[in-house]
């Protein structure tokens, strides 16, 4: 190479080409490219110039274009778009599908609602019903949004190709140790704790196995939803975010579904499961790591929840047990994934360097309006929560 290509390399400036592209297929790549290549892509960053090229602003004089001002406009877009369907999310929750358990009230079903709380009346089969209605409108509504808004290609929004085996087992591993270490029988939200109370309490003489709308809402809570939640954190929020390097995605990512469960004993655990649900589908190259990781997530919960049912005196001697057992199969699994993956640097993780350093761009984030006023009303919801 002679010196004149040598100069052009280092005064020109691709972010696209800069990217690192080795973690994901050939197929991914080229549609991400492509993606951000797009005419008039209002949240690609796909800035490029070369540095010798200057233009002339009145009061300025010649100045050069600025891959810095670049990213803090696109970041500011995406999460402008990200906020709105943050509050769209606590609108669906709140308001809209309370007013459509309000407007069948008046149509004369037996199921009835309070506006300043999230407790549910009525006929078990209409709660049921509810009880599964409701989180649809929550999770649909935001995460159709975010996909027509960001408008990335399928294979770019939810990853599909497992290339790396032991990243997901890593990953569940790493959820088995979460739900133990953070005690999750008090750890569990007051709302989804509420709902199996509901359910034990229908019949106190009848195991809750022998309800047909007990078992449809678990299937339905820990399959569907996780399939959905994964669908709108780790699809098209993580994808548009790691343009500016897979960490910095999956802790924001992580941030909002923290931010988002409006449950201070909750969002600690949330975020927890949030980094290695993005972590692990990053790794492995599927976004069926991050759903596993969520319903993983669901089933201790409910194991917890359904052995605390027992009113014999075993109960807390048959509970410790399940959490040792869970946190040991954690524990030995996760050394398996480290050996054959961390230690030898194959988590698949691409990183991004630019101007803006990692803290900058985290504080630019989430100053960005209306981000910065839905995690501000979150932690005011969960203050009152508290409160209570």
């Amino acid at each position: 190479m002679n010196d004149d290509n040598r100069d052009d390399i280092r005064t020109v400036i691709n972010v696209i080409d800069e990217f690192d592209y080795s973690t994901q297929t050939d197929d991914y790549n080229d549609e991400f490219k492509k993606w951000r290549r797009t005419k008039n892509n209002r949240f690609a960053f796909s800035f490029q110039t070369n540095k010798n090229e200057k233009v002339y602003i009145d009061g300025k004089g010649f100045v050069a274009n600025s891959a810095l001002d670049d990213e803090k406009e696109v970041l500011t877009r995406i999460f402008g778009v990200i906020g709105m369907a943050g509050l769209l999310w606590m609108l669906s929750y709140h308001i809209i599908a309370k007013l459509g358990i309000a407007a069948f009230t008046l149509l004369g079903f037996d199921i009835h609602n309070d506006f300043f709380s999230s407790t549910i009346y009525g006929g078990s089969t209409e709660i049921a019903a509810a009880l599964i209605a409701v989180p649809l409108i929550q999770i649909i509504i935001p995460l159709l949004y975010v996909h027509f808004r960001f408008r990335l290609p399928g294979k770019v929004e939810f990853m599909s190709h497992l290339h790396n085996n032991f990243a997901m087992f890593g990953a569940i591993a790493m959820t088995l140790i979460i739900c133990t270490a953070v005690a999750l029988p008090t750890a569990y939200s007051s709302d989804s704790k509420e709902v199996y109370d509901y359910f034990t309490s229908v019949n106190a003489d009848v195991s809750v196995w022998d309800q047909s709308e007990f078992v449809i809402y678990t299937v339905f809570d820990v399959v569907i939803m996780s399939v959905l939640t994964q669908m709108f954190f780790c699809g098209a929020m993580f994808a548009v975010l790691r343009q500016f390097g897979d960490p910095f995605a999956i802790f924001m990512t992580a941030l909002t579904a923290g931010l988002l469960s409006q449950d201070f004993s909750e969002i600690p655990v949330n975020m927890m499961i949030g980094l290695v649900a993005a972590y692990g589908m990053v790794s492995s190259g599927t976004i069926l790591t991050a759903i596993s990781v969520s319903m993983v997530y669901k089933m201790y919960n409910l194991a917890i929840l359904v052995i605390e049912t027992d009113p014999t005196e075993k109960m807390p001697l048959t509970r410790n047990i399940f959490m040792i057992i869970m946190l040991f199969a954690g524990i030995i699994i996760f050394t398996v994934y480290w050996f054959a993956c961390v230690r030898k640097k194959r988590n698949g993780i691409a990183g991004f360097s630019s101007e803006f350093t990692t803290w900058k761009r985290f504080v630019h984030s989430v100053k960005t309006f209306p981000y910065s006023a839905v995690a501000l009303v979150c932690l005011a919801y969960a203050a009152v929560g508290l409160a209570r």
